[in-house]
């Protein structure tokens, strides 16, 4: 049924632009806009003929054999390309939840049989000071600490 249709909708586009193509100018188009009086512009009642009503007719059931098409189905048979494609596509990977703020991700494996509550209460946590957000001036250095990638400050001679 889809195809069938499918194929009208080709044959009456085909048709529409013969039918199209065939009819006589008006003369003009848009450049009848730049001066003339308003029978150029607007134009005058031409006779209809019949490519103006096979037009006219061919534009409908465009449109009507469009809005059918919408409306129908597809049908269930997939061609061997698109199973192909459909096998070949990589799943998209697992999105993991963000880590809060200021932590950083672990990179080594829990270990096997280890339980987080078997951990030694009195041990301290390793936390390294939150980053800065974007376009806030770092702090000050502390005065007579080296800077980062800066050349140590030469010792007096005795």
């Amino acid at each position: 049924m889809f195809t069938f249709l499918v194929a009208l909708l080709a044959l009456d586009a085909l048709l529409l632009s013969v039918v199209v193509l065939l009819q006589a100018g008006q003369g003009g188009g848009l450049a009848s806009l730049g001066g003339g009086g308003t029978e150029t512009v607007l134009g005058n009642r031409q006779a209809v003929t019949i490519l103006t009503k096979l037009t006219w007719w061919c534009g409908g059931i465009f449109l009507l054999l469009s809005l059918v098409l919408s409306f129908v189905p597809r049908s269930g048979n997939t061609s061997a390309l698109q199973e192909r494609l459909r096998a070949a596509t990589p799943a998209a990977p697992a999105q993991q939840a963000p880590l809060p703020l200021g932590t950083e991700p672990s990179t080594e494996a829990p270990k096997a049989g280890a339980n987080p509550t078997n951990a030694p209460s009195n041990a301290t946590p390793q936390t390294k000071p939150a980053p800065l957000p974007l376009g806030t001036p770092s702090p000050a250095p502390k005065a007579g600490a080296p800077t980062k990638g800066a050349p140590a400050p030469a010792q007096p001679k005795q």
